[in-house]
């Protein structure tokens, strides 16, 4: 697959892996996966469905994930990121924030020569999206954040098992990983979720790129890049809010809240839709993505 290799904001020599669907010439889909998601958790039939549709869709791995540049050695203390944050007290060093995220996905548009892009973020990649549109919004076509929230942390947390799924270290070998996975459907949708679909990405996303060591990096990121309310209320530009109704990893009032403070957003809950993208609702986001872009047009 092509990477895009550039120095970033924060002078680190970034490679990004990416990969892309559609004709270049159409308007482009920026597609940001969440915490410790790599990129082919959007699925390609999924991306070419977006591209059947007039889009030119492009999906790459974040700092620290996948097969893009992973900050070995980089040491963080994530609960005490976390305590700082929650306490709203200042925050200790991080390797990086959301900002240095948002960051590398506009030097990746810099790469494709794409002047301005409808960004499209997931969970983590939902507040590295919102912080595109704020930091970068001349490069932000339209805004699409998807099972996301904005900083608050009032809203959208996440329920105790779903919490404690999430902060689970995962076992260290592949067979253990793959059968482990079926743990994460506590806050994927219940109508869809199987154990066959949980094992086949998990030895999927393993074989590709096992990298647990950038998870507490990211989520670092998370918590240190603090509140965007003021940032999110100063949009100008076209925005969707899509939530599943049964996400217990960030529930429905972090998508709420989120299309609350952005002047003139669209929020749209979607019944049996977890904290993940299921492919019989495939028919559904992508109409609303591309209606949106179309709107935004």
């Amino acid at each position: 697959m092509p990477q895009a290799r550039f120095r970033s904001v924060d002078g680190l020599d970034m490679c990004i892996e990416y990969d892309a669907f559609g004709d270049p010439s159409h308007p482009t889909l920026l597609l940001i996966m969440g915490y410790t998601a790599q990129m082919v958790q959007w699925d390609e039939r999924f991306c070419r469905m977006l591209a059947d549709r007039g889009l030119f869709v492009v999906r790459f791995d974040n700092r620290d994930c996948g097969l893009s540049t992973k900050l070995d050695g980089a040491t963080v203390d994530v609960n005490e990121v976390i305590t700082a944050a929650l306490m709203e007290e200042p925050v200790p060093p991080v390797p990086y924030t959301l900002r240095e995220m948002a960051a590398d996905a506009v030097a990746l548009l810099d790469h494709l020569g794409v002047a301005r892009a409808h960004v499209l973020g997931a969970s983590m990649g939902g507040m590295i999206a919102q912080h595109v549109a704020i930091d970068h919004p001349e490069r932000t076509a339209s805004l699409i954040s998807v099972m996301s929230q904005p900083g608050d942390p009032t809203v959208g947390q996440p329920t105790p098992e779903a919490a404690a799924a999430l902060l689970t270290p995962p076992p260290s070998d592949r067979e253990g990983y793959i059968a482990h996975s079926t743990t994460w459907q506590i806050w994927q949708s219940r109508r869809y979720r199987s154990d066959e679909l949980s094992r086949r990405n998990a030895a999927r996303d393993w074989d590709r790129s096992f990298y647990p060591e950038g998870g507490p990096r990211q989520l670092a990121a998370i918590y240190a890049s603090g509140n965007r309310d003021e940032g999110l209320s100063a949009l100008s530009v076209p925005t969707l809010v899509i939530h599943g109704r049964d996400d217990t990893l960030i529930t429905p009032s972090g998508g709420e809240r989120t299309a609350e403070l952005v002047p003139g957003a669209t929020l749209m809950l979607v019944d049996d839709m977890g904290h993940d993208l299921p492919e019989p609702l495939w028919p559904v986001l992508v109409d609303a993505i591309v209606s949106h872009v179309q709107r935004a047009a």
